[in-house]
């Protein structure tokens, strides 16, 4: 194998070896490939249950007449499938908060192994619920499918971090998303009524979630295990070369080797921090408040009505079924050709840039929906515009609160306390989608065309608070964006040098190093 390029940089005479340059070669494709595989499975899961809406309803129905001999009210069916939505929430508050805990003792790559258990099983719930004639079966798959995509909203990113090369490593970290993204796109499309949204195929459009999983399966056995879970929480060092020599496409990972070993010491020097800690921190607090609010605005901003209940929404707004139907393909493109165009932006613009342009437009868009959707028999073209205005919306979500407040927390918080501010976050991220997902057939039945109004309100109030307390975080170093947080002195006097955390410990490390 060939040698890796060679960078040195020189300050203040301390030789620093930038870490090398990592190719793409075909192992870490197949490895990236196979933890992309669960996070298109999230996307899959999360919109395949829009379409087949009224064929899952009138499955309950059926299903009720056969037990029982009479027929289940509206309010019954609308409640039950409401159960159907949220239970892959319930599961996914589960499972994310697990994540951590999981990925530290099984590993990256064999608790993303042990997770394609609760996928499988899922998936063969929902399939054979039909034949069963049990809906009791559907709720149980959807839950257990919401804890394999919990764990994956924690196991999948991580792995894909500490595989990559540093040059890399932004642009697989953005795979996670896009993998969401096209997952939800193609259980969209597989739901129109010429395909698979009708009321023989449902259960089968339902029982597809088991690809993903399967495919896990079957190319993760040949990938190899992070190379820092190897290193830093199991003290393999050989094995850690090993895996790093897969990935690299060259023998020499000195420096890799090099890199993970000032990470252990830093994470040594610093007292891991649990969720109690974490909650009754008066330092930690303002980000711990800053991060949960970060992650309501985007389930409580409505994008989860959007996501869930477009198909119906765009019926509200005038639309036939087949056409309200198609429609809603247009969210989950919307979805993946914002993710990629918001690549470049997130490292030129900036976090708290987007997140806010995001919510203000949001909060515009949700106006819209609620004025053509509350004047489309006065005005006719106001259906069209109900289902722009509502694509725009997506737009704006894709934009900043899409991505985020998954990214944005690490970056609020040091490593002592992270892993805990995590769980928490990913907590009530998952709680909030349970709440929006059970909550909103009920508020369409209570409010009608005025349904968005509490969204509304809401954008408008995390707006305000985002933008008094949320700090620019691109390009900051932690104690830039503590002294931001807490409202003291500018963040580029702290630190004029504008060097990274990590950058400033290497070099006090090595300075150590040759004083020894």
């Amino acid at each position: 194998m060939g040698q890796p390029p060679n960078d040195e940089e020189k300050r203040d005479d301390i030789t620093i070896q930038v870490p090398t340059e990592g190719k793409v070669t075909g192992r870490l494709i197949l490895a990236v490939l196979a933890a992309v595989s669960g996070s298109f499975l999230f996307g899959y899961n999360t919109g395949v249950i829009n379409a087949p809406e009224e064929k899952i309803k009138a499955f309950l129905n059926s299903t009720n007449i056969d037990r029982d001999g009479e027929p289940l009210t509206v309010a019954t069916q609308t409640n039950l499938f409401a159960i159907i939505v949220a239970s892959f929430a319930i599961g996914g508050a589960v499972g994310g908060l697990a994540a951590g805990p999981w990925a530290d003792k099984f590993g990256r790559k064999n608790g993303s192994l042990i997770n394609t258990i609760f996928g499988i099983v899922s998936a063969a719930l929902m399939f054979f619920s039909k034949m069963a004639e049990s809906y009791e079966m559907l709720i149980v798959g959807r839950l257990l499918g919401g804890i394999c995509c919990g764990l994956i909203t924690g196991l999948t990113p991580i792995y894909l971090s500490e595989i990559a090369a540093q040059n890399i490593r932004g642009a697989l970290g953005v795979l996670h998303q896009l993998g969401v993204v096209s997952g939800l796109l193609l259980s969209q499309i597989l739901g129109f009524p010429e395909i698979m949204g009708t009321a023989d195929l449902w259960h089968v459009l339902l029982g597809l979630s088991v690809i993903p999983s399967v495919l896990q399966l079957l190319i993760f056995p040949f990938c190899p295990e992070s190379p820092r879970h190897l290193l830093i929480s199991k003290n393999e060092e050989f094995n850690a070369r090993k895996a790093l020599t897969i990935l690299r496409g060259y023998d020499n990972v000195e420096q890799d080797i090099q890199e993970m070993k000032i990470e252990n010491e830093a994470q040594k020097s610093e007292a891991q921090v649990n969720i109690w800690k974490l909650l009754t921190s008066k330092s930690l607090r303002m980000a711990l408040i800053i991060s949960v609010v970060m992650h309501l605005s985007q389930q409580f901003g409505g994008i989860t009505a959007i996501f869930y209940y477009s198909s119906t929404n765009f019926q509200d707004a005038g639309l036939d079924t087949n056409t309200a139907i198609h429609a809603t393909s247009g969210v989950g493109a919307v979805m993946v050709v914002m993710t990629i165009v918001t690549i470049p932006l997130m490292d030129k613009v900036g976090r708290r840039t987007l997140h806010l342009a995001g919510l203000g437009g949001m909060f515009v868009s949700s106006i819209l929906i609620t004025v053509t959707l509350s004047l489309k028999h006065q005005v006719e073209w106001f259906n069209v515009a109900t289902v722009v205005f509502s694509l725009v919306f997506v737009v704006f979500f894709a934009l900043g609160p899409g991505s985020i407040p998954w990214l944005i927390v690490a970056e609020l918080f040091s490593q002592g306390p992270r892993s805990a501010a995590i769980s928490v976050s990913v907590l009530v991220n998952w709680v909030a989608n349970f709440g929006v997902g059970y909550a909103f057939p009920h508020m369409k039945d209570g409010l009608g065309t005025f349904s968005f109004i509490p969204f509304t309100v809401l954008l408008l109030l995390f707006f305000i608070f985002l933008y008094i307390y949320l700090p620019e975080t691109k390009n900051r170093t932690f104690e830039e964006i503590t002294s931001l947080i807490r409202g003291e002195k500018k963040a580029e006097n702290i630190h004029k040098d504008k060097n990274s955390t990590r950058e400033n410990y290497l070099v006090s490390y090595q300075k150590t190093d040759i004083n020894q």
